[in-house]
């Protein structure tokens, strides 16, 4: 029988990361985005963990998708010097000091975030720039959550970005064993270690 799961995401990157765990199981598992999901109108997400936020998304959306099994994420960088920032606010960092991206047809909030992080860094010296990708996930069934899974990656903030695969802050994210950040890698490599594609496999492992 095979399950199928319905992403509550239209971010290219993230069901392009959930499809590829699926495929290193032993099949039997389809992902796809909600249907109609630009349609939709996005929560409010105002929880205080990425826990929070992922049960909230995944038991709104899946309202709109009765009897399925919606999935919903709400993942980010942890960074250690700043606390734990930028934390769930990891897509909105730049935004929430008034960075703002322009209204055209290309989205460049990656870059600003980007920005603002090294600048908050820029006095954090080697040694002390530690920081992991966490993801959590809920899956949801009429409103209601099903079970969570977690998943997280560890590395250090980089001075500069390199690599241009990726997205989000993959290209100051460097993983020391690897020498090489998120960005560079290749995308079997990437799946078989990111934060959403181990969240994505215990989730899969709880609901068979």
């Amino acid at each position: 029988m095979t399950l199928r799961l319905l992403v509550a995401s239209g971010n290219a990157g993230k069901l392009r990361d959930f499809r590829a765990a699926a495929t290193t199981l032993d099949g039997g598992v389809t992902v796809d985005p909600l249907p109609g999901l630009k349609e939709i109108a996005a929560p409010e997400e105002t929880g205080t963990t990425f826990e929070d936020n992922a049960r909230l998304k995944a038991e709104y959306y899946s309202r709109f998708a009765p009897g399925e099994l919606v999935v919903a994420d709400d993942s980010g960088l942890e960074v250690d010097a700043l606390d734990g920032a930028p934390g769930v606010r990891s897509a909105r960092y730049a935004a929430d000091v008034g960075v703002k991206d322009l209204p055209d047809s290309n989205d460049n909030s990656d870059v600003w975030n980007n920005m603002v992080l090294l600048r908050r860094m820029s006095t954090v010296p080697f040694g002390q720039r530690t920081a992991r990708y966490r993801c959590v996930l809920a899956a949801a069934q009429n409103g209601e959550t099903v079970l969570t899974a977690t998943g997280a990656v560890e590395g250090e903030i980089l001075l500069a970005p390199h690599g241009t695969g990726g997205f989000g802050y993959d290209p100051l994210f460097w993983l020391p064993e690897l020498e090489q950040t998120m960005a560079e890698l290749d995308l079997v490599t990437k799946h078989g270690l990111s934060h959403r594609g181990r969240a994505f496999r215990e989730l899969l492992g709880k609901l068979r």
